[in-house]
């Protein structure tokens, strides 16, 4: 499709793999263990972070944690004592989205349906734990279940286990972006006719002393310890560092025609997915934001769509200095036009590698109601981003199409391009 046939065809045209029917969505957060409670949850606009317990004395002692809900009850039946807390986590979004999207996975051909879940780190708990208890007590306290209960992909394979899904099952690891990688991915399997159906998303839970520390000591987190509800700020002039989260989410995606020949309406469209890296730096982002708007345009060329098709920007708004520039930077430059944006990691704080999944599920909610949820602890954004950032309350503005940022350490971009069905 040329530029000009693109642009006469309208922001519904997809030059790359066509669009695909987004029917299911599952959502476990620590705004709520559910789409409902995540929702509303974002709409209030207020950050959930709260001081930790098990992060007294570390440098950093809150993060934004799935409380209120009962994880291994949740996911029920003897196999939960062998899953560490992030595959748990996606085993109970990815129910969530199979039972959204009215499939029976006792009925279904199991070889045609795939897994995608994106993880950032995995069962580090699990791994810290076991190097604890071998330093103490010996090699006999060492668990066999240990390595397969902290390799990354081990959410992947316990949520295709549980839905006997044998087709392709992947666990892409792009740090912050692996989320919206593994939605990416499963599009493109469905593109290629490998699937009829994909569950796809990303899944993380490293809320310990380690992980905490770590990411404390190399300056990526905010130290507003005497005000953990308000350290999450994206844009915000006095940014300074992420809050750690938790959490999972996961998407059915189908081809539009599959979903509508089982009478199934889509709750958005995927219609362009774009990738690229910075090759720069192992933590920061490229200042100028190249990279990233290389992600961001290929996903718009995929979409069939120009810059000004585009009406909404989900961001990845981590809150942290570096990041936020670049990120404002780049929609300034990308969208003339001021769409509004908002960033979730306000409410929910930094989710790593389900972050891109999470905030894929906000822009197709985004969508569907109508509204843009407000950037949590915003009154305007810093005074050199030129950005219409939604503040204080949720906006009513009827959305037709929406991008979804997400970047990761190491220089990974990937932009995600939603239309309203």
């Amino acid at each position: 499709m040329t530029e000009q046939a693109a642009k006469a065809a309208g922001p519904g045209a997809s030059r790359g793999g066509g669009a695909v029917a987004v029917t299911g969505l599952g959502v476990v957060t620590p705004a709520g263990g559910d789409e409902r409670a995540f929702w509303a949850g974002l709409c209030a606009g207020r950050s959930v972070a709260r001081r930790r317990e098990e992060l007294a004395g570390m440098p950093v002692d809150f993060a934004c944690a799935v409380d209120g809900l009962d994880v291994d009850a949740a996911v029920g039946g003897r196999s939960v004592w062998r899953m560490a807390r992030f595959a748990k986590l996606a085993l109970i979004a990815a129910r969530q989205a199979v039972a959204d999207a009215g499939l029976d996975p006792a009925a279904w051909e199991g070889g045609r349906v795939g897994v995608v879940l994106g993880v950032g780190v995995g069962g580090v708990s699990v791994l810290a734990d076991g190097a604890l208890k071998l330093r103490e007590h010996g090699p006999g306290s060492v668990s066999p279940l240990l390595v397969p209960m902290m390799i990354p992909n081990a959410a992947a394979g316990e949520v295709a286990i549980a839905l006997k899904a044998q087709g392709p099952s992947l666990a892409p690891v792009t740090a912050c972006a692996s989320g919206a990688t593994a939605i990416a991915l499963g599009r493109d399997l469905l593109a290629g006719g490998q699937c009829d159906v994909v569950v796809a998303g990303g899944a993380e839970s490293v809320l310990t002393p380690l992980v905490v520390t770590a990411f404390a000591r190399m300056g990526a987190l905010s130290t507003r310890t005497d005000d953990p509800g308000g350290a999450s700020r994206p844009f915000a002039a006095d940014r300074d560092g992420f809050v750690l989260g938790e959490g999972a989410a996961m998407v059915v995606l189908e081809r539009e025609d599959g979903a509508r020949a089982r009478g199934r309406r889509a709750r958005a469209l995927l219609v362009g997915a774009g990738s690229s890296t910075d090759a720069y730096h192992p933590t920061a982002p490229e200042p100028n934001g190249r990279g990233a708007q290389a992600a961001v345009e290929a996903a718009l060329r995929d979409a069939g769509w120009s810059p000004y098709d585009v009406q909404h920007v989900n961001a990845h708004g981590t809150s942290t200095p570096l990041n936020d520039a670049m990120e404002a930077t780049l929609i300034e430059r990308v969208y003339a036009h001021r769409p509004p944006v908002t960033a979730p990691k306000g409410v929910v704080g930094h989710t790593l590698g389900a972050a891109g999944a999470i905030e894929a599920v906000a822009t197709v909610l985004t969508l569907e109601h109508g509204v843009i949820p407000p950037v949590a602890n915003l009154d305007a954004p810093a005074a050199e981003f030129g950005l219409d950032c939604v503040t204080k309350e949720p906006r009513r503005q009827r959305t037709e199409t929406a991008v979804s940022h997400s970047f990761g350490f190491g220089g990974h971009n990937v932009a995600l391009a939603f239309r309203r069905a």
